[in-house]
């Protein structure tokens, strides 16, 4: 429970801020050219029987704008006056244009204030990332200096990988660290430069590998390789019952030979398969109960192996640690100076962006679909303890995300008013009222679609559906 709580208090700052500010350079604008802005609210505020909605709302004195937070949070809205939007207030529509509404402005200034919220959360992404860069600096390890190597699953073994791989690099430039976008850089390589057995080679790939089933693979693509040895041991664990210790190396598990901790982890996906064809406890109990073979040495040095019989929790858990990554390798931090931080920060957030719209190619397939995540998804990207590094590095994401988002060419969103704009700016001819208010209404409805299915996918996935 405290962890869903931490998360959640993350997610709702984060949102918080994040729609305050998209809000906010709608705002902006709209004052900059004399439009009024009826109302600004944080999250929506529709009304329940005699109840307006509004958990706060405040007036200033001679003020046109009425300031609140409403009950239902999702998002939040900047009511301009004299336009067709969410509100979907028809009735001022209907009333003679008046020179403060947005309606009556020239067009180059209704678009700069229908693109002010997607500016603000852009350029708000790049000064976290810059700041981030002069704050922490850039701490990550290498892949070139993951000198145990990769382990591969069979799709990528027949394109050539073998397990002990230390990748360097394809033809789209070095890898830097173990991320998506190494997985990015494999799926459209035409040729890979890794070394094997102390020698550089390179692999010929496709160069259009499906990134997605990449990284939904089990076991993954690629991973790198942990040894199986033993780091520490949980107390009243399986693992402790059966005199597992540190340093202990684990040989073989289930009758299966075991090279690396990520073969343990591929054994375990095997059970959990099994299970779940589990009719009665003593079918659970049965599968739960098995063999490891351990390799380890006493105090003179001496190596000798046990075969010990092991009674897995319910949840196939044995009870142990071994290293990270990080504990097995030691992370390079390269730092920034405040000037440095900036050029870097855009760069950074520039290829989070790039690499974002080039995967949304895949929500149009069936398995990008089941991939969507709502609000619990999102929520789940957060750490489970406060972390400052990581909140700020999600805001940025976020931000990056909101943006890209709400520039996309569907009405009821920013990019749907922009592309209007942009016809009337071409054409020197205005959408009419009445298709205006008819593409809010299908564009909001795509809009709900989109939410329902993320997170029904959220639902399904925690039921385990999916």
């Amino acid at each position: 429970m405290e962890i869903f709580l931490i998360r959640l208090l993350q997610f709702m700052l984060a949102i918080g801020l994040l729609v305050l500010l998209h809000e906010g350079g709608h705002f902006f604008f709209a004052k900059l050219f004399g439009v009024r802005v009826d109302k600004f609210y944080l999250f929506f505020d529709p009304s329940i029987w005699k109840w307006d909605g509004s958990l706060f709302k405040w007036k200033p004195k001679g003020s046109d704008t009425q300031y609140g937070v409403g009950w239902l949070p999702l998002g939040g809205y900047c009511k301009i006056a004299g336009m067709v939007d969410e509100s979907f207030d028809t009735e001022q529509m209907k009333q003679p244009e008046q020179p403060w509404e947005f309606r009556a402005k020239p067009a180059w200034q209704r678009l700069l204030i229908m693109i002010g919220g997607v500016l603000v959360n852009f350029l708000l992404a790049l000064f976290i990332y810059s700041m981030i860069l002069f704050h922490w600096g850039d701490t990550y390890i290498p892949v070139k200096d993951m000198t145990l190597g990769m382990k591969f699953n069979t799709e990528a073994k027949a394109l050539g990988f073998q397990d002990g791989d230390i990748l360097l690099g394809t033809d789209q430039g070095a890898f830097k660290d173990f991320s998506a976008d190494l997985y990015r850089d494999l799926s459209e390589a035409k040729r890979v430069d890794l070394i094997r057995d102390g020698k550089q080679m390179s692999l010929t790939l496709p160069g259009d590998l499906n990134l997605l089933g990449m990284l939904k693979a089990e076991p993954s693509f690629v991973r790198p390789i942990i040894p199986a040895e033993i780091d520490s041991v949980m107390a009243d664990s399986p693992a402790q019952k059966v005199g597992l210790q540190k340093g202990d190396k684990i040989v073989a598990f289930n009758g299966k030979p075991i090279d690396s901790y990520n073969e343990f982890t591929d054994q375990i996906g095997i059970l959990e398969d099994m299970m779940t064809a589990a009719k009665t406890q003593a079918d659970s109990l049965k599968l739960r109960t098995t063999t490891m073979v351990v390799s380890r040495s006493d105090e003179s040095g001496v190596q000798s192996e046990d075969t010990l019989s092991v009674v897995l929790s319910p949840e196939l858990k044995v009870g142990f640690f071994v290293k990270t990554i990080a504990g097995i390798y030691e992370p390079y931090t390269r730092e920034y100076g405040f000037f440095e931080s900036i050029p870097a920060g855009i760069k950074y957030g520039w290829n989070v962006l790039a690499g974002y719209v080039n995967d949304m190619k895949y929500v149009f397939t069936a398995d990008g679909a089941k991939s969507l995540g709502g609000f619990g998804a999102i929520g789940s990207l957060f750490p489970p303890m406060w972390d400052w590094y990581m909140f700020w590095k999600m805001t940025a994401f976020l931000s990056i995300i909101l943006a890209f988002m709400n520039i996309l060419p569907i009405p009821a969103l920013d990019g749907g008013h922009v592309l209007f704009l942009i016809y009337e700016m071409i054409t020197r001819r205005k959408p009419s009222e009445t298709f205006m208010i008819r593409a809010e209404y299908v564009g909001f409805g795509i809009l709900i679609l989109l939410m329902v299915v993320a997170n029904l996918n959220d639902i399904l996935r925690w039921l385990g559906y999916m």
